[in-house]
């Protein structure tokens, strides 16, 4: 019968790698989403500084990336100092990113006219460290330049998040294509929290982790982002009111 690993033997395997790679053991520092659902599965109980995270909306968020920017933002939120987002498409609504808890007095917006000219700065501000994180808009990542970007937050030991912004719904094929993000995400939206009086609820989305290094895969539903970028899980009672994933996004 085979034995299923938890997260702390693929953390342990994953140090192990790491010494045979670098020679020397050095303690990672990590961003807990605070929702034991997600951080019990993360092998370091959060996302890792000093690599690159892949974000992407499901759904019809992959071209609207509504839910997918939020739920960035949330991220960026829970860090500390000035939040770099590098992007083409001057379409934020920013009043949106500070519900999620990212204040506008920590964002600088970084313009590109292109694609090559949003990884450059992205990279760059990678390289340059003294960020809580930066945030970059891309179609397109290539193994050769996602791993430019890992080994740019490796040295320095920055938050890299790559938010996948597609124009066309048959671009978001690119997703399943490898790269050197340390997690990937897809986040699809869901009906809002229902409320006992007219009106609408707190958003909810269903996160999937694609794929994480020395990580297995997994999907939680959860409350969105608050004004502090806090998520929540929601939970469901089994025996009534619960309609299975798929039937939620309609497929």
């Amino acid at each position: 019968m085979p034995v299923r690993a938890n997260a702390s033997t693929f953390a342990e395997l994953q140090e192990a790698i790491d010494n045979i790679e670098g020679g020397r053991r050095r303690a990672r520092k990590v961003l807990p989403f605070g929702v034991p659902a997600i951080d019990n599965r993360l092998p370091y109980g959060g996302l890792t500084y000093g690599a690159i995270h892949e974000i992407g909306g499901g759904g019809s968020d992959a071209v609207s990336g509504a839910s997918s920017a939020l739920f960035t933002a949330g991220i960026a939120a829970r860090t500390t100092g000035k939040v770099l987002w590098c992007l083409t498409r001057t379409d934020l609504f920013v009043p949106g990113l500070a519900q999620a808890g990212l204040h506008p007095d920590r964002i600088i917006f970084a313009e590109a006219d292109d694609e090559i000219g949003v990884c450059e700065a992205f990279e760059e501000a990678l390289r340059f460290g003294g960020l809580a994180a930066v945030v970059g808009e891309m179609v397109r990542l290539p193994m050769d330049i996602s791993r430019r970007f890992q080994l740019a937050a490796e040295k320095t030991g920055s938050l890299g998040l790559v938010l996948r912004r597609w124009r066309r719904q048959q671009e978001a094929t690119d997703f399943g294509n490898p790269t050197a993000a340390a997690t990937r995400w897809r986040v699809s939206p869901l009906p809002s929290e229902p409320l006992p009086v007219a009106g609408v609820g707190r958003p909810r989305w269903m996160l999937e982790m694609i794929r994480q290094r020395a990580g297995e895969c997994f999907d939680v539903e959860v409350a969105a982002c608050d004004a502090k970028g806090r998520m929540a899980e929601v939970r469901h009672d089994r025996g009534f009111g619960t309609r299975p994933f798929k039937r939620a996004m309609g497929w």
